[in-house]
């Protein structure tokens, strides 16, 4: 029998006849997901008569340039220390350049995804959360983005079959589901299915106590997914959504399809039915012709609309995309002292955000580690707090003050 978990350094270990199987995951939710789902197919497939040799399954990243030096040094050290290991490499990087990683040293196989289905994926190991894929793939070919060509065309599973998966979820003793996509709120090109229809049909299955939305682009959170989540016991206040950049001709340029001041009037909208809603908010620095005025007004709608977090990344060149020939480049120390002005304001952000529920009772899912005798979980509006551990609450809501 083949034993899975996952840890916090987010592998996950099987062993069948003393012979182990690792699997290490770069990147977003929905790789956690796809890993899970691969040591599942993987473990059911091995009888007793195929026991491999130690294994190590990489399931990879191509988003930026050192998400794929990342993947590089990770195979490279991987085959350092155990040379006689099996390499297996799968994700994005390896779809996006399958001759590159096969010649990499130490690299047994590759396993490429397949374009033409959607492939089922939910995330298992711990005991508060799972990451459910609804979606796959994107159509709207960002011009700095590689990840059509690594993940293909939008679509997803039908409504039917992830409510099944939640089912299976809830029957693990887990609380909480993350729906992950690569497009997430595009879900239905390939079924014909709207994601509002998917949200309603999720809320009804029994002992999941909380749905998040990993990430969802502003001209697709709509009024009614809004209007939908501020009504919902289940869904959380708290979205994750693509700003990118605050200057409307770099938007043109990423070709985005929102404007600085339709960003703007999104968080407003969630903000009037949900006033204590998290933002989370990704912003690109140092995109080709990002001028010290486009930068300007990135921090001025920063500043005006106030999210509670922010996740920046200075521009990766990422070859075969538009924007790579793009000119009017900006200096990599420029980019990165723009990054650090972003992570400064970020951190004021954070903190005024958290202060301004200080002292409050909220309702708090316990996560299972332990340090210093204090274990924390999160509140729906993702605010850590922090308790004396105590393994009977772990997986639970409760009340806290944070």
């Amino acid at each position: 029998m083949i034993l899975i978990s996952t840890n916090k350094d987010t592998k996950v270990f099987g062993n069948f006849a003393g012979v182990k199987i690792s699997f290490h995951t770069l990147g977003c939710k929905v790789n956690f997901a796809e890993t899970s789902a691969l040591a599942r197919s993987m473990v059911a497939a091995t009888g007793p008569d195929e026991v491999p040799q130690e294994t190590h399954v990489v399931n990879t990243c191509t988003v930026t340039a050192a998400a794929d030096k990342k993947c590089r040094n990770l195979i490279a050290r991987l085959h350092r220390s155990h040379p006689e290991a099996r390499i297996i490499v799968t994700g994005c990087w390896a779809r996006r350049d399958p001759e590159a990683v096969s010649a990499l040293p130490g690299v047994s196989e590759l396993l490429l995804r397949d374009f033409s289905c959607f492939s089922p994926a939910w995330s298992e190991g711990e005991r508060t959360r799972s990451f459910l894929k609804v979606q796959d793939g994107c159509d709207y070919c960002c011009s700095y983005c590689a990840i059509h060509s690594a993940r293909g065309p939008s679509r997803n599973a039908p409504i039917s079959d992830l409510v099944s998966q939640a089912h299976i979820i809830a029957s693990q003793g887990i609380k909480e589901i993350v729906l992950t996509g690569v497009n997430t709120g595009d879900f239905g090109r390939s079924t014909g299915e709207r994601f509002i229809d998917l949200l309603r049909a999720l809320d009804s299955v029994p002992d999941i106590a909380r749905y998040r939305i990993s990430s969802i682009e502003p001209n697709l959170l709509t009024d009614s997914v809004i209007d939908f989540c501020a009504s919902s016991d289940k869904f959380q206040p708290h979205f994750h959504i693509p700003l990118q950049s605050g200057s409307d001709h770099i938007l043109g340029l990423m070709r985005r399809r929102y404007t600085s001041s339709a960003f703007a009037e999104r968080l407003a909208r969630v903000r009037e039915k949900m006033p204590d809603a998290f933002f989370g908010v990704d912003v690109i620095v140092g995109f080709p012709g990002e001028s010290e005025g486009c930068f300007a007004q990135t921090v001025s709608l920063i500043a005006q609309t106030r999210p509670s977090q922010l996740h920046v990344f200075p521009y990766s060149v990422r070859p075969g995309t538009p924007a790579a020939e793009f000119p009017d480049r900006v200096s990599p120390p420029v980019a990165a002292a723009r990054a650090k002005r972003l992570a400064a304001l970020s951190d004021e952000l954070h903190s005024a955000f958290c202060s301004r529920f200080s002292g409050r009772v909220l309702p708090v899912l316990w996560e299972g580690s332990c340090r210093g005798g204090m274990m924390s979980g999160f509140t729906g509006n993702y605010i850590r707090v922090f308790a004396p551990y105590d393994s009977a609450l772990i997986g639970t809501v409760s009340e806290a003050q944070v």
